[in-house]
């Protein structure tokens, strides 16, 4: 999501010298990951409980329980701008820290107002975190291991959607709503645990110089026809990943699906399979380029759409596994064009598509929400297709400049 193609800098930190093996550093790094965005999609698998609950709408609710994008879109720029001032340790210790304060408030939000501004926060906190993490791993692993810090990374992103979502239902189905955030609140602590005794204070990288001031550079990215493209396909896969996986929880617990709320968070492991195929994104970018890879996980991401509209439960299951494969496929590959499309200032550029595919989800989940409560599931469907469709346009303008240098790419090496 933010600059994980980022070429290692030369006098990186070799991250071995801080870990006892390959397989555990890995496992930590995915852990973190994991530990840092275990909120985001969790509470959709709950969406219908937390519908009754609050008595409203489910575009009401699942704009409410997505306005953590809108956190998430605000703290990638921020982020961005501040980053070469911020201590990585720390910042990423308060932000897990201080997201264990709005995940328990939400246990006894009164209204869905202040659900909504919870969300927000947990937004705020969890993508400071997620950003400096990877700028951590961008500045202490040496190139030789950054492809499996960043692969363990991302999996354990693409996981959190899965077993968050699982874990979200097990617990609200024996212990109530209240219980559900309580717990989740336990996980953020434990994330930060865990970011105490695995990430070790280092020498701080600020010697690394850029050419422009953020703002300068900002400018710079968005004259860029590359990056403005890169952006907006952000901006869309977001905005069809939120309308697909929020509205569809109404779809399976309504006739003729009738799912239980178990049920439905067996339902989720649907994302299985993106946790394995996401890591392969850079090996694909590299034997066939970028563009021919979005546009292949788009059509995927589309060939799912209709099977969604099937009253048969398994359809519906493979229309959910190919839109969340092709989703996550292309997100992958966008980010990583991202990383070699800015010559300079990476983090800005990083930020700034952080924050453009964030606010994609925001819209999407307020846009597509209407059309679900005014024209029901297939409307919402034909919604999610404009999107893919804009971004298979939009994935034309993709042209890297000519340089001298081979930026890496993201799974086999920096992903």
């Amino acid at each position: 999501m933010t600059d994980l193609s980022a070429p290692m800098k030369p006098h990186a930190m070799d991250m071995h010298s801080h870990s006892p093996g390959v397989v555990l550093r890995s496992l930590i790094i995915g852990l973190t990951a994991f530990l840092t965005v275990v909120d985001l999609f969790a509470t959709q698998a709950i969406l219908p409980s937390l519908t009754r609950h609050y008595n409203v709408t489910p575009a009401a609710m699942g704009f409410a329980v997505n306005a953590s994008t809108m956190g998430m879109a605000l703290a990638g720029l921020v982020v961005g701008f501040l980053s070469p001032h911020i201590d990585r340790r720390l910042g990423i210790l308060l932000s897990l820290v201080l997201l264990a304060v709005p995940t328990t408030l939400l246990a006894s939000a009164p209204d869905l107002t202040v659900f909504t501004a919870l969300r927000v926060l947990q937004g705020l906190c969890m993508a400071s975190a997620f950003a400096l993490t990877l700028a951590y791993l961008g500045e202490q692993c040496s190139s030789m291991d950054a492809g499996g810090a960043f692969a363990a990374y991302i999996t354990g992103n693409v996981a959190s959607n899965l077993i968050g979502r699982l874990v979200s239902a097990a617990v609200v189905d024996a212990l109530g709503l209240a219980s559900n955030f309580y717990f989740f609140a336990l996980l953020n602590l434990a994330g930060a645990v865990l970011v105490y005794f695995t990430i070790p204070r280092v020498r701080s990288m600020h010697t690394i110089s850029t050419t422009q001031s953020p703002f300068a550079a900002t400018v710079t990215h968005w004259r860029s026809p590359s990056l403005r493209a890169a952006f907006a396909i952000g901006f869309c896969i977001l905005f069809a990943f939120i309308g697909t996986f929020t509205f569809v929880n109404f779809v399976l617990v309504r006739a003729p699906l009738s799912l239980g709320r178990m049920d439905l968070g067996f339902v989720y492991f649907v994302f299985a399979p993106s946790v394995i195929t996401t890591m392969f994104a850079g090996k694909a970018v590299a034997r066939f380029g970028t563009p021919p890879v979005i546009w292949a996980a788009l059509a995927v991401a589309a060939v799912g759409l209709p099977l969604m509209l099937s009253s048969h439960l398994p359809h519906v299951l493979i229309g959910m596994v190919l839109v969340g494969v092709g989703t996550f496929f292309a997100q992958a590959s966008a980010t990583g064009f991202v990383g070699q499309a800015a010559h300079d200032n990476r983090g800005v550029a990083s930020g700034t598509y952080l924050a453009c595919y964030f606010f994609g989800g925001m819209v999407g989940s307020a846009v597509l929400g209407q059309l679900f409560d005014r024209f029901d599931w297939s409307a919402c469907v034909a919604g999610v297709g404009a999107s893919l469709a804009i971004a298979a346009w939009l994935t034309t303008q993709l042209k890297l400049p000519t340089i001298g240098e081979t930026p890496m790419m993201p799974a086999t090496t920096a992903d």
